[in-house]
């Protein structure tokens, strides 16, 4: 029977804490290096939990699950019974993702040593929530941000939120692969001076490096030129957690003098899907304001098992990456040569954009299969459903696979097998080198901003036949998922370009997100 003493705080959902939750919980006192468990130094948050869950404790708290007593049958038999009782609200000597202190507060702090930041944030919104909380840390209603068009999703949801107008880059676009390249140093630059020459001041420039194809930036450059101008530099890295971890790996944005970096941690090192970092370097960057806006943005309700998993993942990394990233990149390394050999596929290289982009993601392998006369999209169906492999992305012209330490011989003989059937089934030499077609639609030509996204978000709006659409104010946004780009933007005009080229990938199997008829028969316009 647990007799409430001086140290319980029932009322606050705080149980009676045994010796080695207190070691676990109070070694924030010395850095995480304290304690009797000798996993707490190690991964304190999963210590603290581990601890407070081998009591058993009699509990009157949420969620209503009570530690598994009342899951869902089918819940136990998908997860097994044991993980519930690590799903707890927030207990207080636990901590939550706005404490200051315990064993939370320990694991970002070692989080950001292993990352090499000032300070890290643990994220359970993803990397959009990152993003958001960088731009809204930066930017205030009416601030211009310098950033490519290539944006991920969140990045104008951001917009909507802080009132931060866009000031656009156009990324190289490879119509062949029907794939966007980075941003250069001279974009960036001439993006700044033209708005300074029409009276205006960028307050941030956000890059997004590396792309989802691994295509990195120059951005040691890019921050130089920036901080010249006093500015703060965000940087997208959710596709490159994993860069400090290997020096065959780009150097990462935080290495590069970057001041805001988000990533993804669930990508190719292996903490939970949905579970994030965002960090901080220097002191361009307000911390207290990026901290408000995490916490506008995350819930108080920040699930432990996410959190859990940042932690150890985070400790995992202690253990010799390098060489169990070397296994991974030798597993990429093998694919790429064996899907070289393959006829009618081709692999993604620098090479196929004009602009110097000369460091690219060795983990990951953009096959081309438009030679066979097949969309990405259905390959990626054939593959998925006929040979049980799983690419990471599809496009209209590529499968882009994503390899980490938990890719096997076994997998890539699986993946070789699959493609070389698809060859010899699809393949025929006497047609186009090119089937698919690589045609001059982009998904970024011609476009023009009328409003700023948080006005179009807020105007009223109408929806229009497809056929009537052309010219109109979009009010809605537009894109094909993976990997949340928009096509197009609230408060950006509709062109032709745009139209035929969301149609033209919806008719080859792209998944069209955030409009409101996903069949495009209308959309939603700005205008009462």
């Amino acid at each position: 029977m647990c007799i409430p003493c001086s140290c319980c705080c029932c009322c606050a959902g705080n149980l009676c804490m045994s010796d080695q939750e207190k070691a676990a919980a109070e070694s924030t006192e010395d850095g995480g290096n304290g304690g009797a468990d000798p996993y707490a130094t190690n991964a304190p948050f999963v210590s603290a939990l581990m601890a407070f869950a081998e009591r058993d404790p009699a509990c009157f708290q949420f969620p209503g699950h009570n530690r598994g007593k009342a899951a869902p049958a089918m819940l136990s038999q998908l997860f097994g019974p044991d993980v519930f009782a690590y799903d707890l609200s927030p207990i207080p000597r636990i901590g939550n993702l706005f404490s200051s202190k315990g064993p939370l507060s320990d694991a970002q702090k070692l989080a950001a040593e292993v990352f090499g930041s000032s300070e890290t944030w643990f994220l359970v919104g993803g990397s959009s929530c990152g993003v958001m909380a960088s731009i809204m840390a930066t930017c205030s209603p009416g601030d211009f941000l310098v950033l490519p068009r290539n944006l991920h999703v969140s990045a104008t949801h951001a917009m909507v939120l802080s009132g931060a107008i866009p000031k656009y880059i156009t990324p190289e676009y490879s119509s062949l692969w029907d794939v966007a390249g980075g941003v250069t140093p001279s974009q960036v630059e001439t993006a700044i001076e033209e708005l300074k020459e029409a009276g205006k001041r960028a307050a941030a420039v956000l890059i997004t490096s590396p792309t989802y194809q691994g295509i990195c930036s120059r951005i040691d450059e890019i921050t130089k030129l920036c901080h010249s101008h006093g500015l703060p530099v965000i940087v997208d890295e959710a596709h490159g957690a994993h860069f400090k971890f290997h020096p065959r790996f780009p150097k990462t944005a935080l290495e590069q003098g970057a001041d805001l970096v988000v990533q993804s941690t669930h990508k190719v090192l292996s903490s939970l899907s949905q579970s994030s970092m965002l960090h901080t370097s220097g002191h361009r960057v307000d911390r207290e304001r990026v901290r408000r806006c995490l916490e506008a943005l995350q819930s108080t309700s920040s699930s432990y098992l996410l959190l859990a998993s940042l932690d150890a993942a985070r400790a995992q990394l202690s253990k010799n990456p390098e060489a169990i990233l070397s296994k991974a990149m030798e597993m990429a390394d093998l694919a790429r040569l064996q899907i070289e050999q393959i006829p009618g596929l081709s692999i993604l290289d620098a090479s196929s954009f004009s602009s110097d982009f000369p460091n690219m993601d060795p983990l990951r392998v953009t096959v081309g299969v438009s030679r066979l006369g097949l969309t990405g999209f259905k390959v990626n169906e054939l593959l998925i459903d006929k040979h049980a492999v799983i690419p990471e992305f599809e496009g209209m012209r590529s499968v882009t696979l994503v390899f980490n330490w938990g890719t096997s011989m076994e997998h890539i003989e699986r993946l070789i097998t699959a493609l070389s059937h698809l060859s010899t089934r699809f393949l025929d030499e006497d047609q186009s080198q090119n089937q698919v077609g690589s045609g001059e639609i982009t998904p970024f030509a011609g476009f023009r901003r009328e409003l700023s996204p948080r006005d179009a978000f807020f105007a009223k709006k109408r929806n229009v036949d497809i056929g009537e659409s052309l010219g109109e104010i979009c009010g809605e946004l537009i894109c094909t998922f993976p990997p949340g780009v928009p096509v197009l933007n609230p408060g950006e005009v509709i062109t032709r370009e745009a139209l035929e080229y969301l149609q033209d990938a919806r008719n080859k199997g792209a998944v069209i997100m955030g409009a409101a008829d996903p069949r495009l028969s209308s959309m939603v316009v700005c205008g009462g």
